[in-house]
């Protein structure tokens, strides 16, 4: 079991809130049931479902998918300061962590939209919304900064400033969010492997992610044919099934089937339903299939581990991740409603 004696930590209270909110979720069936519905169903239905303040509070400025898509990220927010304030001691140092990540994602909301030139007034209306004070932070620095490099000027003496540092002068998006993406796992792989936030099993957790973050990275350069220099350079350190030797190799191979190949030969990578997969992203174009698969291979891990340590920060995590599902899940449905895709498309990219 994990270790739960650290610090004065209320780990029954909090975990069994976490389990609760867990159980309250959207399941498999009644996702399905929203599928059926039409676009304007979907918002009342939701609302059933724990999204009402949020849809209130945007409802007099936004309509439609705008205001469904603010709802359900405000929400999000929302119920992240929600766990985070009843957790306590070290529990909250570990949950902390995990939950850092969506900061991160903030920043590069706010990057995209400096990059893009995208104006204040619609930044603050339809990307990040000001009544969610969450994004205040960020719509400042949106304001601040016309250019990338404002952006990195403007983050002086913070963690992000350390991220962006070897990025002067670049004007590259995707090199700011690799960047990002790297900094935020060393960061956390290096708080749980030493001092009072080390937790073997969460690191293992977080070392799996990354995995998984490399191998759709791996796909997806594949596909938009990137060459074997910048594949490589898209890699994450501190995986825990996938070494620096097979990410090499991996980052060289020539077409999906041989990269698979690689892969399989990886000490402890996970290949079950990949071959599946493959094809079946194969025949819709998209890499939807794999990215649900490892979804899925995450879900059942972090299930397990929640099964077998009831009092740590697995119910938490495990929660907060069938959330992000559960609001990703969401987006997609009443997205893909407003464009008019049918609906056994949308329930593939669902993962259902």
């Amino acid at each position: 079991m994990a270790t739960i004696s650290k610090g004065q930590s209320n780990w029954a209270n909090a975990s069994a809130r976490g389990k609760a909110r867990k159980a309250a979720l959207i399941d498999d069936t009644r996702m399905r049931q929203l599928l059926q519905q039409s676009p304007d169903s979907i918002a009342a239905s939701i609302a059933e479902f724990g999204y009402r303040d949020e849809l209130d509070e945007y409802a007099d400025k936004l309509s439609g998918v705008d205001l469904v898509e603010a709802a359900l990220n405000h929400n999000m927010d929302r119920d992240l300061n929600q766990v985070l304030g009843f957790c306590q001691g070290h529990l909250k140092g570990l949950v902390s962590i995990y939950v850092e990540r969506f900061t991160y994602q903030k920043l590069k909301t706010a990057l995209r939209a400096i990059r893009s030139g995208v104006s204040l007034e619609i930044v603050s209306s339809q990307v990040l919304p000001e009544q969610n004070e969450a994004n205040r932070p960020w719509l400042e620095l949106v304001n601040d900064s016309e250019t990338l490099q404002d952006a990195v000027s403007a983050l002086e003496g913070t963690q992000f400033e350390r991220a962006l540092t070897d990025l002067d002068g670049n004007d590259d998006l995707m090199a700011f969010e690799d960047a990002l993406d790297r900094h935020y796992y060393s960061s956390a792989t290096k708080k749980l492997r030493e001092g009072t936030t080390r937790h073997p099993m969460l690191l293992r957790y977080l070392r799996t992610e990354i995995d998984h973050r490399n191998v759709i990275n791996l796909f997806r350069a594949l596909k938009q044919e990137m060459p074997a220099e910048r594949r490589s350079e898209l890699m994450i350190t501190g995986g825990r099934a996938i070494t620096s030797t097979f990410l090499r190799q991996a980052a060289e191979a020539e077409n999906e089937e041989a990269l698979l190949e690689i892969l399989r030969r990886a000490p402890g990578f996970d290949d079950s339903g990949f071959d599946e997969a493959l094809i079946e992203s194969k025949e819709r174009g998209t890499l939807d299939p794999i990215v649900n698969l490892l979804n899925t291979q995450r879900l059942d891990l972090l299930n397990r581990m929640n099964s077998l340590n009831p009092l740590s920060a697995f119910p938490l995590i495990y929660y907060i991740e069938s959330k992000v599902l559960e609001v990703q899940n969401l987006r997609l449905l009443v997205r893909g409603k407003a464009v008019g895709l049918s609906d056994d498309v949308i329930e593939a990219h669902m993962g259902l």
